[in-house]
């Protein structure tokens, strides 16, 4: 393994405010920059970050393709040596790296920690499939022959990431693209440049060969570079449905492999027979944890009319509880929206539902205090509406929550399936018939009982249905289905 990369540990440090293409940090050709600001506080300028264009684009595929050969070459054992290492790195560095997130992101501090750690659980984990990445032998049909099949890496991928989830995302697309065999480039949101450049500081430290890692720091232009490179033999976008919908028919001429993990409009479902604290306390988590801002929130309630305003009491009473603030208050409980944009969404959201004959039950407008810098506030929004409203159907990715009436088991579920998205579904109830029959019916990939209904497992499939996934899914052994693909051999003895 090459020797470990000393950097400056200061986060601002500007060589983390360029691009990163075959083991240098280099300025776009452009010599263009984005100013990136604190969504908590609007006077805390983080940088002015590289912008790139397809120039860039070229330079940092090169140097991945270069890298290719001898980089697919080494094999998925001592490849995944580099990944034990930068989770060890990542450990050293995970109090930094959280606060960078919560700084730029906005998250609340303990969500930013949590994001490390996860990052850390997938590095664990993907570093632990290098003794399992093979293939399987098979009966021959002729007389002294040998058959078997294995796996080789696609080649050069692009993965495009989104802003939520700055490192942990990234991180389950770099982990198992670098283990199968593939060289990459990372092209992070353009909210999110700083973390996105610790990260691939953090392979850098780990010995990384050069061009085996590239970050290219952009938005449109230099994401259309990608999708067009003939060389990028793989895009795995995280983000939203119309974008990847665009990767995806920008790559079709070319036949280019695309992993899509897009929109979602999750519910949860609160039976007649449910425990509803628990259904509060998971709503409450997973409708305005990290302000809404994940594709698995919980964006729907659907609860049964029977237990509906008991449930509307108690849901209502705990969000009064919580403060909206900066993510490194320890009082905050609720973060900022990551910028001016999703703050207006977030509250044209909540207009047009009124428009449409909904009543906001809580919250509804921008939090403004004398205690609070300026910033991209949003009060937690109830909002009681009908199932087939816009609220209710297409995502706000926000903290912002359509509670809608339920008559009964097979309503809830009619209401829940109603949508186009099918990321996440959760629910509540004390039945162990009603459970696994919901697990049957959901049309979603993620699947939750007496639970929040977001969070996943390093090791198991972060995957959608519907309009939520085109591919095979993120983490767990599936994801490599993506990163490589089969072949079968017969050998004649």
């Amino acid at each position: 393994m090459a020797p470990v990369v000393e950097r400056n540990r200061d986060a601002t440090a500007p060589h983390l405010r360029l691009n990163f293409i075959d083991g240098q940090w280099v300025a776009a050709e452009s010599g263009q920059t984005r100013e990136n600001v604190n969504p908590a506080d609007f006077s805390d300028v983080i940088g002015e970050f590289t912008e790139s264009g397809g120039v860039d684009v070229d330079h940092a595929v090169d140097a991945a393709s270069a890298a290719l050969a001898s980089w697919r070459g080494l094999g998925p054992i001592k490849r995944a040596v580099y990944l034990t290492e930068a989770s060890r790195i990542l450990g050293e560095r995970a109090e930094e790296i959280a606060a960078v997130i919560t700084r730029e992101q906005g998250k609340l501090l303990g969500e930013a920690r949590g994001e490390v750690e996860r990052a850390r659980a997938i590095l664990d984990f993907t570093a632990g499939q290098a003794r399992t990445l093979g293939g399987v032998t098979v009966p021959a049909e002729d007389d002294r022959t040998f058959s078997f099949t294995f796996r080789k890496a696609i080649g050069v991928v692009a993965l495009i990431a989104p802003w939520n989830f700055p490192f942990a995302i990234p991180m389950w697309k770099v982990a198992p693209a670098l283990l199968s065999g593939c060289t990459a480039i990372l092209k992070p949101s353009p909210l999110t440049p700083l973390t996105s450049a610790l990260l691939v500081e953090v392979f850098e430290q780990a010995g990384v060969p050069s061009g085996v890692l590239n970050l290219i720091q952009g938005d449109v232009a230099a994401g259309e570079a990608l999708v067009a490179n003939p060389a990028v033999a793989g895009i795995s976008f995280t983000g939203s449905l119309p974008v990847g919908t665009a990767i995806h028919a920008g790559g079709a001429h070319r036949l280019l492999r695309t992993q899509l993990e897009l929109g979602g409009k999750n519910a949860v479902i609160v039976c007649d027979d449910a425990d509803v604290d628990k259904a509060v306390d998971a709503v409450v988590k997973g409708a305005f944890g990290q302000a809404g801002q994940r594709c698995s929130a919980t964006s729907r309630a659907v609860v049964d009319v029977s237990v509906r305003d008991e449930f509307l009491e108690k849901l209502i009473a705990r969000l009064g509880e919580l403060k909206v603030g900066p993510g490194d208050d320890p009082e905050s409980k609720i973060c900022p929206v990551v910028n001016t944009a999703r703050l207006d969404a977030a509250l044209d959201a909540i207009a047009g539902a009124q428009r449409e004959g909904g009543k906001v039950l809580c919250g509804g407008e921008r939090e403004v205090r004398d205690d609070l810098p300026e910033g991209c506030y949003v009060q937690p929004t109830v909002v009681h509406t009908a199932w087939d409203s816009e609220l209710a159907q297409e995502e706000v990715f926000g903290p912002v929550l359509a509670v809608i009436d339920a008559d009964g088991f097979d309503h809830a579920m009619e209401i829940s399936n109603s949508v186009k998205y099918g990321m996440s579904g959760t629910i509540f109830t004390a039945s162990q018939s009603r459970a696994f029959e919901a697990i049957e019916r959901f049309e979603a990939g993620m699947l939750h009982v007496n639970r929040p209904g977001v969070g996943a497992y390093a090791h198991l499939p972060h995957v959608g249905s519907k309009a939520s996934q085109y591919g095979p899914p993120e983490c767990s052994p599936e994801v490599f289905d993506f990163y490589t693909e089969w072949h079968s051999a017969c050998i004649t003895y």
